[in-house]
């Protein structure tokens, strides 16, 4: 495509990777390979910060005007929801509010509730709807009630940069070690690993979990983990820095994902590019990602240990899954991913 775009992205997702975690590591790499292909790519973001997120988020978008100049409009998740309809204008899911606002509760169930109606207004009155995968584009057209199911444009990774990295921050562990890696919200599970953990202290005497991330739920697992008794077992590192992050991977025996729902889970690219073997439920869009990993039964604790175990006492099939891994992840490069995106966001420009 010999044209240059200018691209506006419209986001609310805080632009660093402690607090913005995959969505915004998602954002910032499509920005980069479409910069690197040419085009203009322009970030509009909250001016103002407030304590309650959703708050933070309706008052950007109050503020938000068209932008005539812009050859093309992408707001992520419910952002753009006031000025959709207007010019060409693409509404990008990087997850589905109103699915993942079914595994929450109390406070965080609520305020997402609200962002979910505002990403179905968005999706009704954007020109074209893009989601991350199979899963999270039926869910789109189940939940917010559209006539079409959602064009397909998978999450991506750039695997020079990362691997640059990965380089860069050599770890070696001690001991055999799990990693998980994500904000923690009840839908992640976190709980399934921490009992997989306890349940495995006495076949794998040198075990360590680290968890990386914050969230909603992080008091509450802290107090699980005490009453298990894994203080001995369970690392909790906080949000860490891309570099820190890589430094865990680079530390890991293999990765482990027991959420439930996964609009796609850029950690599993992350994984599968550092050649980790992967557990991880059998839910959402993992099997999609990751149908190479070992996936168990979602919300079982057994089924999780028994998965974790199997790679700890089989090199081989460990080795073998993260060979096929670095195989797989080929296909969500930056450079690929992007030319993809070019392709779906420009139908709404040629309609537009």
């Amino acid at each position: 495509m010999g044209i240059q775009l200018r691209i506006r992205f419209l986001t609310s997702t805080p632009l660093d990777i402690r607090r913005g975690s995959g969505t915004y590591v998602g954002i910032h790499v499509l920005a980069r390979a479409l910069e690197s292909l040419g085009h203009k790519v322009e970030f509009e973001t909250p001016r103002r910060h407030l304590p309650v997120y959703t708050l933070e988020r309706l008052l950007f978008n109050r503020r938000l005007r068209p932008s005539p100049e812009c050859g093309l409009t992408v707001g992520f998740d419910m952002d753009g929801y006031r000025i959709a309809g207007g010019a060409p204008h693409v509404a990008s899911l990087k997850g589905v509010i109103a699915d993942e606002v079914l595994f929450e509760r109390g406070f965080t169930r609520r305020t997402m509730a609200v962002q979910a109606r505002c990403e179905k207004l968005h999706v009704h009155r954007a020109g074209r709807v893009l989601c991350t995968s199979r899963y999270s584009a039926e869910r789109a057209r189940e939940l917010y009630g559209l006539a079409e199911l959602p064009a397909v444009v998978p999450e991506l990774i750039d695997l020079a940069e990362w691997r640059r990295l990965l380089e860069l921050h050599a770890a070696r562990a001690q001991r055999f070690t799990v990693l998980f890696a994500g904000r923690h919200y009840r839908r992640k599970r976190i709980e399934v690993l921490l009992g997989a953990a306890e349940l495995l202290r006495a076949c794998i005497p040198q075990l360590e979990v680290r968890i990386v991330g914050s969230g909603p739920c992080t008091a509450e697992l802290h107090r699980m983990a005490h009453r298990l008794r894994l203080e001995d077992t369970v690392s909790w590192l906080g949000d860490v820095s891309r570099p820190e992050l890589a430094a865990e991977y680079n530390r890991a025996g293999l990765f482990c994902l027991p959420s439930v729902q996964e609009g796609f889970g850029i950690v599993l690219l992350e994984a599968m590019a550092a050649g980790k073997p992967i557990v991880a439920a059998r839910a959402a869009a993992i099997p999609e990602v990751a149908p190479h990993g070992t996936l168990v039964e979602p919300e079982s604790v057994e089924a999780m240990a028994a998965g974790i175990e199997e790679l700890y006492r089989s090199s081989e099939r460990a080795a073998a899954q993260a060979r096929a891994g670095a195989d797989w992840v080929r296909q969500f490069d930056a450079p690929r991913v992007a030319a993809k995106f070019l392709q779906a966001v420009c139908t709404e420009r040629s309609n537009g």
